[in-house]
């Protein structure tokens, strides 16, 4: 089955007042529902998911930045966002969804899905758009590990923290997660072009996990860095085969 996203809230006839929902069908359903089916997931290969991940990143832009005023989601997640027959993306379920006032504080309770809540929403719980970020930045390691990071972000915590909160030996366990590790298994390896685009696509969606969210980058920033053809991108200088989560997170590449 697939999933309806709302498209439009009351329709008046000449005789009567009528009000009625309707809803858009997205026949391929939730992201979770694709990768937790094992024929699906095989079927969104890499060059889908990296299409989904684009086209993620541009829907959150847009509601951040072309939306007057801001929409921050608050509830960005596997369940939360549909694709259509052609794999395109369909960000859903706004329940959670806030509009932020610029002469506003904008403080909230929590809201959102475990495992994909900002950190600082815990102990200010003030609603910026960098809740998304973050949750964007789990929703890729989950489109491209093929279930939910929790374990790598654990192991990854300490080196996303601020600089003065980590210590000496944090950076230890992320040194040794080889990229190609932690790749889902279902799919076959990916080609040399992909190796390139999923090594780019993980090192922008580590800068959306850093603990202080005034380091992450914008989901306009993303979207652009995401948009850039592959011949202007900085090159890395390991091999994708070499490359660990700790090379991403310190920046290995050169213009």
């Amino acid at each position: 089955m697939g999933a309806f996203t709302r498209r439009s809230y009351r329709r008046v006839s000449v005789e009567r007042n009528i009000s009625f929902l309707i809803y858009e069908f997205v026949e391929r359903g939730s992201l979770k529902r694709i990768l937790c089916d094992g024929e699906q997931a095989v079927e969104f290969d890499w060059i889908k998911r990296i299409g989904f991940i684009k086209g993620t990143a541009d829907a959150l832009a847009y509601m951040h930045h072309d939306c007057i005023p801001a929409v921050v989601h608050r509830d960005i997640s596997s369940n939360n966002v549909l694709l259509d027959f052609e794999y395109e993306v369909r960000v859903s379920d706004f329940g959670t969804a806030r509009i932020l006032k610029p002469d506003s504080s904008n403080w909230t309770s929590l809201a959102g899905t475990y495992g994909y809540i900002a950190p600082e929403l815990a102990y200010t719980m003030k609603v910026t758009e960098k809740c998304d970020v973050y949750s964007f930045g789990v929703l890729v390691l989950e489109v491209l590990h093929g279930r939910h990071p929790s374990e790598i972000i654990t192991l990854l915590s300490p080196e996303l923290l601020p600089t003065s909160s980590s210590t000496s030996t944090s950076s230890v366990p992320v040194k040794i997660i080889m990229l190609k590790d932690i790749l889902d298994e279902c799919l076959e390896a990916p080609t040399d072009v992909m190796k390139k685009e999923i090594m780019y696509f993980m090192k922008v969606g580590l800068s959306c996990l850093r603990g202080d969210p005034r380091t992450r980058p914008t989901m306009q920033e993303v979207s652009v860095e995401l948009s850039r053809p592959a011949q202007i991108r900085p090159s890395f200088e390991k091999p994708f085969e070499a490359v660990t989560l700790g090379d991403l997170l310190m920046g290995d590449s050169k213009e």
